[in-house]
């Protein structure tokens, strides 16, 4: 119903008032005066002059004159006759004045400690050293001074209450980065520039950033690009998300403590979800909050994307961040293990089933101790046995129904559970 009340009012929202108001004859402007008194005084559609009748009745009293008017209001105000007092005013004080109570000083009496007179000669005559080494033992060596430490170390002894060396914390060298030197080395896909390191550099152009994120669209060798610090804004993420959509070698990037909003953000992660060689990215330690708008759309971002593996930014809002964490987790999850290999003697290269672990393996005498212990425990074994999850490992356990004989405190042969489960950690490993 609001709706369509307000639909009817737009026709009338270019009429002209003044216009139609002075067409109007006196007749109808007292027709229209009088349809005023009957309105509603609290109707917010009309003008504040309008909601009520005009009442004054008094004529114009002529041009302002703001001196007339002051004179006015003073002779009012000196012929007003003030109000009796009922009481008159003499001055009178009634009541004791009042006098603070003064409180006694307390004065604290310094206890005086006596010691036996063998104590009291032995103290007097000892040294300063000899006086730093008993209060050092007393543990009360902070009491000793300076200067009687200083004293007491002139003689050599090594006292507890000597003071430390104070090593000096000197400031960071600044990046010795040649920005364009670097920037004509990615234009010309140098093959040995891998990393490029901008970090600190806070006399870098704009447009000098600009050319960087447009050189490295075409770069095929940069794999790490750090910009940190360096009074990026915006526009610079603007430009960073449209290489993101080009290049498909940068597998990092960072651009932590800088000037980029909620809009540069927002950029990024649009980015981001069409880029599958990104692994880490840095955007935390902005100037201002990204906000939860942008939180949100970082995560649905994560969540979408399989390649990110470490993604820098300090989440403001639970939601955000544990959605976050989760698909973070997941795609490292998804990371293929690296292939392991152990370099020690070229003993063992593991890089596909045929190979095996040298005896000496740490994993493989693991294990051995644990089927061991599975040896010498039958409950142990028998549940091994019904609990038997994977094939079999050879034809000696290819039988359906395995039984063992006990000789001694050993058995002859484990189930078929226990040999599948140790070779099946020996191929994991």
């Amino acid at each position: 119903m609001a709706l369509s009340f307000k639909k009817d009012l737009e026709k009338y929202k270019d009429l002209d008032e003044d216009e139609i108001l002075n067409k109007l004859s006196a007749e109808e402007l007292k027709q229209l005066e009088t349809a005023l008194e009957e309105m509603d005084p609290e109707n917010a559609l009309l003008p504040a002059g309008l909601r009520q009748k005009d009442q004054t009745a008094k004529g114009a009293t002529g041009s302002f004159n703001r001196d007339g008017l002051l004179k006015y209001l003073e002779k009012e105000a000196m012929d007003y006759k003030d109000r009796d007092d009922i009481l008159s005013f003499t001055g009178e004080r009634k009541g004791k004045a009042f006098i603070p109570k003064q409180r006694p000083i307390e004065t604290r009496q310094e206890e005086v400690t006596t010691l036996d007179p063998e104590l009291e000669e032995a103290l007097s005559s000892a040294t300063d050293t000899e006086l730093c080494d008993l209060a050092a033992i007393l543990g009360v060596h902070t009491l000793v001074t300076s200067s009687q430490t200083y004293d007491a170390s002139k003689d050599g002894y090594n006292n507890v209450v000597k003071g430390e060396k104070m090593n000096p914390v000197f400031d960071e060298p600044p990046n010795p980065t040649n920005v364009e030197e670097t920037l004509q080395r990615i234009k010309s896909n140098d093959g040995s520039l891998t990393e490029v390191n901008l970090n600190n550099i806070k006399n870098v152009p704009i447009p000098t950033l600009k050319d960087f994120a447009k050189a490295m669209e075409k770069n095929t060798h940069v794999k790490k690009f750090s910009l940190a610090a360096t009074r990026s804004n915006d526009p610079i993420a603007v430009v960073f998300s449209e290489m993101l959509r080009e290049n498909k070698t940068l597998q990092s990037l960072n651009l932590e403590s800088n000037f980029i909003t909620g809009t540069g953000v927002q950029a990024l992660v649009d980015a981001l979800r069409d880029n599958d060689t990104l692994t880490e990215i840095k955007i935390d330690n902005q100037r201002q909050q990204l906000g939860t708008t942008v939180e949100m759309e970082i995560a649905k971002m994560l969540e979408d994307n399989n390649s990110i593996v470490k993604f820098g930014y300090h989440f403001t809002q639970q939601g955000p961040r544990s959605r976050a964490g989760a698909a973070i987790t997941k795609n490292n999850d998804l990371v293929p293990r690296p292939v392991r290999v152990e370099s020690a003697k070229g003993e063992w290269k593991r890089t596909c089933r045929d190979g095996a672990p040298p005896a000496s393996h740490p994993i493989l005498l693991f294990h051995l101790t644990m089927w061991n212990t599975l040896q010498r425990c039958p409950g142990l074994i028998s549940l091994c046995g019904n609990l038997s999850l994977v094939p079999n490992c050879g034809a000696r356990h290819a039988q359906p129904e395995h039984t063992s004989e006990k000789k001694g405190n050993n058995w002859n042969c484990p189930p078929p559970f226990t040999c599948s489960y140790l070779w099946l950690l020996l191929y994991c490993y």
